[in-house]
């Protein structure tokens, strides 16, 4: 008895994918499973929120973070050529890689004074509290 076996036609651009995603995996270090979205740490202080987005391989030059109404966008597009001359071949290789990770921020964020840092492949943004939505202290008279 033969195996049953789903039926998918392709496309030509879909075997050139699958044969790029196969390269990808020979000669990457990284697993092709691995998700090519960053990893973010967000966390609450008393005055500010910190978050923190792990970008190894970038430079601040590759790196676009934008604040629209309450959306906060980090991005990058990034495009490597590599040309070799090996035994009278010429190897040329063109890599892309792009992501983009939005999130809404929340209305206590002073938008016009976030900050941002870039250290060892970690960006970091500082969003301090807006100054009117600190806490504050009501003083208690006697009546």
């Amino acid at each position: 008895m033969k195996s049953l076996v789903t039926y998918k036609p392709f496309t030509l651009g879909e075997v050139w994918g699958d044969f790029d995603r196969m390269m990808d995996r020979i000669f990457s270090d990284t697993p092709i499973w691995e998700a090519r979205i960053p990893a973010v740490d967000a966390r609450e202080e008393k005055d500010r929120y910190v978050l923190e987005a792990e970008l190894p391989g970038l430079t601040e030059k590759d790196i676009e973070v934008k604040v629209e109404d309450n959306l906060l966008t980090i991005s990058s597009k990034k495009d490597e050529k590599r040309e070799e001359k090996r035994n009278g071949y010429l190897i040329r290789e063109r890599r892309s890689s792009a992501f983009q990770r939005s999130f809404v921020l929340p209305t206590d964020v002073d938008k016009e004074n976030i900050t941002a840092q870039f250290k060892n492949g970690i960006l970091t943004l500082d969003m301090k509290k807006l100054a009117s939505a600190q806490p504050k202290s009501i003083p208690v008279r006697e009546g």
